[in-house]
């Protein structure tokens, strides 16, 4: 079994750059477990990157530090002084004026789902019935959720460090967080009790709505970038899209073959991207529910009978560059591969042991990457120029669906061309 399609040559496939590593400091905890990173993240606006470092600490780092620091490093090494590494054992530097501070956060539980919300751009409350809050998050508000192991959602201010709110309707474990890209602080929290919940932090962290409809643990959701549908995925091969105005299932997506564990929107909202345990990224329309491309990891790849078990390929994490062009995705085999949405082969790997989750810097030019040991690796992103073809559909699928370009008085070949269909 092979990690490359028989037409691909491993040894031609470009070497992903990479850019430096933060690691976790030596806890006085059982080093057998707990030590995972489950999740990354970046602020909205490049501010600040956050990793769940294991044992129930999260660390906040100013972005631009973590960067200016590696690129020290690099120099460092490059002059014979050592490899490019960033410990962030108790160093907090010094504090320029007016520049976002270090932290360290203990959430007093494994911490599973990260996740930073703002007010820009500012959007009221759902909540129609507003008469008095005990927050007033404006413009300048930075907020940091936190999924934990004992099914409790904390809520901190990410300038200081405060715990703002503790949110504890789930049962279990609650695996992953996502805030609306609207600017209106409503927050998805995905759970191992089958649940997703809803919560308005406008309205001081009160629920919304439970979405039922999953039969198995929920891994992960994702919102659209206009707020207004939100993919979840879990175990039992299970993809659903939710209509948010309503909070109704639009569809279910079928496809995969195995629990389903990661999932994103392109920057458009033009297509979606899904990670499963059956080896597999698949990309789809989501306006249609129909399969556009399907990127493999296991070659001959297994048949549906077989792609339920071990298979040494598990694909942990996807995630979509902002420019729209690329998908990352972390798997099982110890490599880290970069797409092209116009390939079905990587366009560059890394090697990565035991990698968890990635996520893309704001701008798109970095890849960051957890692992088990709770250390993250930093990556530069391939780049490409965006084709003619590729910039007319980022500009038309930001106003209009696929519904919408197919009732474009246009001939069928165009249609085709701008809904994406000749992936």
């Amino acid at each position: 079994m092979a990690s490359f399609p028989d037409f691909v040559n491993e040894n031609e496939i470009g070497k992903a750059k990479f850019i430096g590593e933060l690691l976790a400091p030596v806890a006085p905890f059982d080093q057998k477990s707990g030590r995972e990173t489950w999740t990354v993240a970046f602020a909205p606006d490049g501010s600040y990157f956050a990793w769940s470092q294991g044992h129930r600490i999260v660390r906040l780092v100013p972005w631009s530090k973590c960067i200016t620091n590696f690129s020290m490093r690099k120099e460092e090494r490059i002059n014979g002084a050592g490899p490019r590494r960033l410990s962030r054992q108790g160093s907090e530097g010094t504090l320029v004026p007016g520049e976002p501070r270090e932290h360290t956060i203990d959430c007093g539980d494994i911490v599973w789902g990260l996740a930073f919300g703002s007010s820009v751009p500012e959007k009221q409350s759902r909540c129609v019935n507003i008469e008095w809050h005990r927050f007033k998050f404006g413009q300048d508000q930075l907020l940091l959720a936190t999924g934990l192991n004992n099914g409790r959602i904390k809520i901190w201010d990410a300038y200081t460090g405060k715990l703002l709110l503790n949110l504890m309707d789930h049962t279990d474990i609650v695996r992953d967080l996502t805030f609306a890209p609207d600017g209106s602080l409503v927050l998805v929290s995905a759970s191992r009790d089958k649940t997703l919940r809803v919560w308005d932090l406008k309205d001081d962290g009160n629920m919304v709505k439970v979405l039922r409809g999953h039969q198995n643990w929920v891994y992960c959701s994702a919102f659209s970038p206009d707020s207004s549908v939100l993919c979840s995925v879990g175990a039992g091969k299970a993809v659903f899209l939710w209509n948010m105005d309503k909070y109704t299932m639009i569809r279910k997506l079928e496809g995969h073959h195995n629990d389903v564990v990661s999932c994103e929107f392109s920057p458009d909202g033009a297509l979606l991207a899904t990670a499963s345990y059956d080896t597999r990224i698949i990309v789809w329309d989501p306006h249609t529910g129909s399969v556009l491309l399907e990127l493999g990891h296991l070659f001959p790849p297994p048949t549906p009978i077989f792609a339920g078990g071990a298979n040494d390929r598990w694909v942990r994490s996807v995630a979509f560059c902002h420019d729209g062009q690329h998908i990352a995705s972390i798997t099982d085999d110890r490599l880290v591969r970069f797409w092209s949405i116009d390939e079905k082969s990587p366009q560059a790997i890394a090697s990565l042991t035991n990698g968890l989750c990635c996520a893309f810097s704001t701008d798109g030019s970095v890849l960051a990457a957890g692992s088990r040991d709770g250390s993250v690796h930093f990556w530069s992103c391939p780049r490409s120029v965006a084709s003619l073809q590729h910039l007319c559909r980022m500009a038309l699928r930001r106003v209009l669906t696929t519904q919408q370009v197919y009732t474009l008085s246009i001939p069928q070949c165009m249609q085709d061309f701008l809904a994406y269909r000749s992936l």
